[in-house]
This record gives structure tokens, sequence and C-alpha cells, in this order.
């Protein structure tokens, strides 16, 4: 079972620590910082944790990516911090970068948190839809009104929901925002929308529908929280508190209704509108494009830009021409890696290949794919771009649509049943299947070596540690911090330090370097994996009062200099300077012997790691 909250650990640490987070979510398969310094974030630290798949820079944040098990690992997150929810993890501290990244992280932060519920609503929708249609449900019973209702009322509310979430991200009251989003979709205006002679005091109103719509409530969200600061700071503290809210809603809903929603309206319709040329026009160009860049857009974040567009469509025009080709994109890279499962030989990658090829089919979760394999492999993915360009074209030219707003996947296909020509459809998802399989298969990849894991050591062979740092040792269950003292995290001892450097303790290599200079990992000639951590808690230092002396991936001699730190500015600082020294694979070395006590110098020996097979020789 996964050590969810042992992955979260060490992704807050190769992301500089909380202390180097701006704010925090996560979308269907990854974690999306936006970090104050990305310098202080080590990629090879967290592309080593187990769970984390990779990592990834675009649209102004740094995504690690995870996969099916993000919502527990970022849950883990959020017990470990105070990320990931509250007034604190907005996006006002957004660094600014250039306005197209800002618009793609707004999306993200603003769509992300009710992206699974709008989907699986949407899904519910789908299948509702296909009872319709294939006569095993009648549109006129009770039944269906309720289970249609129960499906469509949170795309029909979407205001109310964009609210919320688009509050949080401005730093605005969100139920200041909620009042104003109950005022576009409320009965007695929604009865409105196309009544000519609409006036509010003498002034000509075009009403339109703001049902299932996006742009009006961002944006009056938006200017409402300059106007509730300016109101706060020049209102007496007696009356800003209801006077505030009373004059944001008096103003802004009427400048909705006058300005904003009409050309909302204008802008959205013109959007639909060239959507639907361009899939009546040149249908083939349409569907190429989306089905074959789509995982492209994805792997750069830019498919945020998109998400709005999809809902732009279905307000419009009440369907989605956009999303066929999506389905083609997605199952084309599952395919893929289907075609790699078969094809190699490699048997760590086979057992990957097996739950990315199932996760992508099903569930549309390409990621691990895409990630894991697919793009290390280069020829796998660019087979799926060709797949899904040709069966993305395919289903364009079916004029193949969607009436609701669902995740592209296998599970999701009936909400294309039935919608434009289903023989096309059938064609398109077949070409974007058998294309990128076929090519996988019989052209092939570079199948990687395999790689067995560090070589246990033989009986003889057990590591001899030496000391990495001078001072006085102590047991590992002195240390005040339970997920250390109990061993959990590995056998090892701890050091009360006397001196501020630490020095390698074998032949080695380093695996990790964390950038805020606090811990180091290493990994021995033998295959010991070896974790110096200085002080407890000390990440949150952000890097202060500790210098690097080497970089993940360098190679180290006995002796060598890794690391400097001051420690009385450390503990002035408040941290606990214990420094646990453990061994972190105990699959291979699953315990400690002749281990030292009291004062050490640095260079002698601290303790012998024994291998497993040592333990089954002396058995």
């Amino acid at each position: 079972m996964a050590d969810y909250a042992k992955t979260a650990a060490a992704v807050l640490t190769g992301v500089g620590g909380e202390g180097n987070v701006t704010s925090l979510v996560h979308c269907a398969t990854r974690l999306r910082f936006v970090l104050k310094d990305e310098s202080k974030a080590s990629a090879a630290a967290l592309r080593a944790t187990p769970g984390v798949i990779t990592t990834a820079q675009a649209g102004g944040q740094y995504q690690v990516v995870i996969g099916n098990d993000v919502p527990e690992v970022f849950a883990a997150i959020q017990s470990q911090t105070k990320l990931g929810a509250g007034s604190d993890d907005t996006g006002e501290k957004t660094p600014k970068g250039n306005l197209f990244n800002r618009f793609i992280s707004m999306i993200s932060a603003i769509f992300t948190p009710i992206l699974w519920a709008l989907a699986g609503t949407g899904l519910l929708k789908a299948f509702l839809a296909a009872a319709v249609t294939f006569g095993w449900m009648d549109a006129t019973t009770t039944t269906y009104t309720i289970l249609n209702a129960l499906s469509d009322a949170l795309i029909n509310f979407l205001p109310l929901a964009l609210a919320i979430t688009a509050a949080r991200y401005f730093k605005a009251a969100e139920f200041t925002s909620l009042a104003i989003a109950g005022a576009l979709v409320y009965p007695s205006i929604t009865a409105l929308t196309g009544v000519p002679d609409v006036t509010f005091f003498g002034i000509p109103v075009t009403m339109v529908s703001y049902v299932s719509s996006v742009i009006p409530i961002i944006i009056i969200v938006w200017l409402q929280s300059y106007a509730e600061r300016f109101l706060y700071a020049k209102l007496p503290g007696a009356i800003r508190r209801f006077v505030t809210p009373m004059l944001v809603v008096l103003v802004a809903v009427p400048l909705i209704f006058v300005v904003i929603g009409p050309l909302s309206a204008l802008v959205g319709g013109g959007l639909a509108s060239a959507i639907g040329w361009v899939f009546q026009t040149v249908p083939w160009a349409g569907g190429a494009i989306m089905g074959g860049l789509w995982q492209v857009f994805v792997i750069f974040g830019l498919h945020w830009g998109l998400v709005p567009l999809f809902q732009l469509e279905y307000q419009t025009t009440g369907m989605i021409l956009l999303i066929g080709p999506v389905f083609a994109a997605v199952l084309a890279q599952a395919a893929a890696v289907a075609g790699v499962l078969v094809r190699t030989r490699n048997k760590s990658l086979r057992s990957l290949a097996a739950p990315a090829t199932l996760s992508g089919f099903l569930a549309g979760i390409t990621e691990p794919a895409i990630y894991g394999i697919n793009l290390p492999l280069k020829r796998p993915f660019a087979f799926g771009i060709v797949g899904g360009a040709v069966g993305g074209a395919l289903i364009a030219m079916g004029g193949v649509f969607s009436k609701a707003f669902v995740v592209p996947s296998g599970l999701a296909l009936p909400a294309l049943l039935g919608n434009g020509n289903m023989v096309m459809l059938a064609i398109g998802l077949a070409a974007a299947i058998v294309i990128p399989f076929l090519l996988v298969v019989l052209i092939g990849f570079t199948d990687p070596v395999d790689t067995a894991a560090p070589a246990t050591p033989a009986a003889a062979t057990d590591t001899e540690v030496s000391n990495p740092v001078d001072g006085t040792v102590v047991a590992l269950s002195e240390v005040p911090d339970a997920a250390f003292a109990d061993g959990s995290l590995g056998k090892g001892v701890a050091i009360r330090p006397t001196s501020g450097a630490v020095y390698a303790p074998f032949d080695a290599t380093v695996v990790a370097a964390f950038p805020t200079g606090h811990a180091i990992g290493l990994r021995g000639v033998d295959g010991v994996e070896l974790l110096i951590h200085v002080g407890l808690d000390t990440v949150k230092l952000g890097g202060q009062h500790f210098t690097l002396k080497v970089q993940s991936g360098a190679e180290v001699k006995t002796g060598d200099l890794l690391l400097e730190f001051d420690g009385a500015a450390i503990e002035k600082a408040g941290y606990d300077l214990i420094t646990p020294v453990i061994v972190t694979n105990g699959d291979l070395y699953p315990d400690v012997a002749d281990v030292a006590s009291g004062p050490l110098s640095h260079g002698e020996t601290l303790f012998r790691a024994i291998s497993v097979d040592s333990l089954s020789t002396a058995r």
C-alpha cells in the first residue's frame, strides 16, 4: 500500500519546503505548485521519490506528476501543512510572469476544484442521455426528471461554483461572490432572457442567459476583490462589514446585466461561431489539431486555456464539438503504451505499462503512460500523436459532439453516442487505437535494458559507514521526531553535531542534494543508501544557514566535504540540530551493527550496514 504521507513529505522537501510554496492546487494527476524560488526545487530528488512520475514547469507552475493517487498525496500535504486550503493559498501571491502564464495559472486554479464533480455529473448525464437514446428510459417519467436534475444541476448553476473558486483565487469575500452569482441565475432573472424592453432605472438592458456561464462571474469577482479592498480601507470600521457587501452587490449585478454580460455573450458567441465554422468548413483540420496536439497541450499545461472554450461552446450552442477529437488523443496514447506492453522485454517497463494502459483506456488518465513510458521512449509518443490526429480528423468529419462536459475516456464514451455520425465515430476511435498500437508493435522503439536494483552485497561485503559529522552519537530513539525515532524511515543513529561540516561516510553517488541544504542522500558502491538529515524541520529555513558543496549525481569519495552549516544560527532560530543518519533501503540492508556511541570525530566508524544476504547466511 502506498505511503502517501511519506510521498507528501518528500515532495515538500523536493520543492524547497512549505516556506517556498506560494500556492498549491491539484488537477487530475498533478500537484501544481507556484513557488517563490523555483531554483530551490530539486527535479532529481522529486523524480526519485516513490509515487512521483516526473516533474514539469509550465504555465507559471512547478508541476509534480503523481498520477491517479494525486488526491491522496494532496490530502497528505494538507494534513502536514497549511497549503492547499484557506485564504493563504490564493492567486494574489502568484509571481507576475507573462500575461499568458498568468491566465493559464488563473484558469487552472479556478476550475481545478470543481473539475472532478463536473466530470462525474457530466458522465452521469451522458449515461442518462444514452439511456433515452436507446429507449432504456422514458424522458417523461419522474425518475428521469430526478436523475436529470442531479446530473445537470452543477453545470446549470456553474456560476455559483465558479463564484467560490474565483473568490478564493482573487481573495474576495466568498459569500458576496455567491450572492452576485445567485442573482445571475435567479428564476425571475432567467425568465427575462431574450425579453425585449428590459430596463434598469431607464437604462436599456440586453438580457442574456447566465446559466452555465463562465466569463461574467470570473470578471466580476476579479473586480469585486479590488472594490472590497478599497471600501474596507475607506469605510469606518463600525459599518464596513455590512456596507461593503451591500455596495458591491448593488454595483456589481447591474454592471453585469448592462455591460459585462452582453459583451461576454458577444465574445462567447463569436468564439463558438468560429469553432463551428472550422468544424463545418474544414472539420478534418480542427479534429486533427485537437486529436494530435491535445496531449502536447497537456504536457505544457496549455489545455487549461481550452477548458473555458468547451464551456462557452456548450453555453452558446448546447453542444461541445471540440471534445470529440480529444477522445482520440487520449485513447491513442493509451493504445501506444499498450503496444509497449506487448513489445517490450523489459520487466520493469512492462510492470509500469500494464496499469498505465488500463488507466488510459478506462479513466482517460494518460500521465503515467506519457511521462513514464511514451515520452521517454519518444517513438510511442509520436505514434500516439499520429493516431490521435487521424482519429480526431475522422471524428470531426462525422460532426460528433457531446452534450455534457466529461473527461474523455473509455467510460465516458456514452457522452458521444447518438450525437453525430456514429459510423465515423467508430472508425475514428478504431483508427486512434489501431494506428499507434500497430506502429509501436511493428516499428518498435529502443527497448531499455533491464537495470537491476543495486546488487545485494554478499555476506562478506557489509558496508562500513564512517561518521559524517563531528559530534556525539545517540540512539535514534532519542530523536524527538516519531518518523525517525521508531525506525520507520530506516535503521541508523543520530548525532548531536559539534562542528558545521558534513563529510562523505563512504565512496558514493549523491542521489539527492536537497537545494535547501538541510539533507543529503547517498548511494554507496555496494548499494547501501544513506540519508543524512541535519536538524529537525530545518527544511523550513529555506536554505538559510546551509551551504551545499555537491550536486545531485556527483561521485564522492570517503571524507569529501558534502555541505556546511551554521549550527549556532540554526539553534538560535529555534531548531533542534540533532542529525539522524539512517539507511533508507531497508529491503537490502535491514539492520545495522557495531554501532558507535559517545563523542566521535568524522571519519571514524559509525556503524556497519548489514545486508539481507548476510542475515540469511548467518541463519
